[in-house]
């Protein structure tokens, strides 16, 4: 089953070319990589597969439905991408709270639950301010992924994590996969996306191709 479908797309902005037909398609149950260099056009285009930004040309289908048309944001999707808003002055678990408050799709035990499964502890009262950048990253993947979205859009997951948050987020990702996640990362790391990915296109200059060494 196509989850993504992204046909011919184009996005020009001040007269510069961000992203230059691209076309991409991605399967149910598996994960997908993008690579390349800063400003060659993974996140613009991932904006784009959530709906932040509107296309010049082409469309993205995302479980069928066109975004921009049919829908303005996808359901069922979990997004990292830059740096999330969190209070600085609550703790991650008020955070969380107060965003799955929105949606009312989980009660506190869920987020508690997916506060350990990326290890963190749903009883630290410290203020997200003072979290390390490694908790901070733990944080974002855990509002991403706590309403049990079918997919997940991840930018640059792993910064600011050491080699042994890295590996917890590979082992995550996997499980999650392993679930029926579709799951799209973008990322620096030639090793994770090695690791990780099943299909993976490198980015350059607005452009996609198909790696063939994945």
């Amino acid at each position: 089953m196509i989850e993504i479908c992204i046909r011919n797309v184009s996005l020009i902005l001040d007269k510069a070319v961000i992203l230059d037909d691209v076309c991409m398609e991605m399967e149910k149950g598996k994960i997908y990589g993008l690579i390349g260099r800063n400003g060659s056009g993974k996140t613009m285009l991932m904006k784009c597969i959530c709906g932040f930004v509107k296309l010049s040309s082409g469309e993205i289908l995302v479980q069928g439905q066109k975004v921009g048309k049919e829908v303005d944001f996808p359901e069922n999707m979990g997004i990292l991408i830059e740096n999330p808003g969190f209070i600085p002055y609550e703790s991650g678990i008020k955070n969380l709270k107060m965003l799955a408050d929105l949606n009312r799709k989980i009660d506190r035990q869920k987020i508690e639950d997916t506060m350990r499964f990326t290890g963190l502890d749903p009883k630290l009262k410290r203020h997200v301010q003072k979290y390390s950048l490694g908790m901070k990253q733990r944080l974002g993947i855990a509002q991403a992924i706590m309403e049990d979205p079918e997919i997940l859009i991840l930018d640059e997951p792993m910064n600011g994590l050491d080699k042994e948050g890295v590996k917890d987020m590979r082992e995550l990702f996997l499980v999650l996969k392993e679930r029926g996640k579709t799951i799209l990362v973008a990322s620096h790391s030639a090793e994770d996306i090695h690791q990780l990915c099943d299909q993976v296109w490198e980015m350059e200059h607005g452009k996609s191709r198909i790696c063939s060494a994945y």
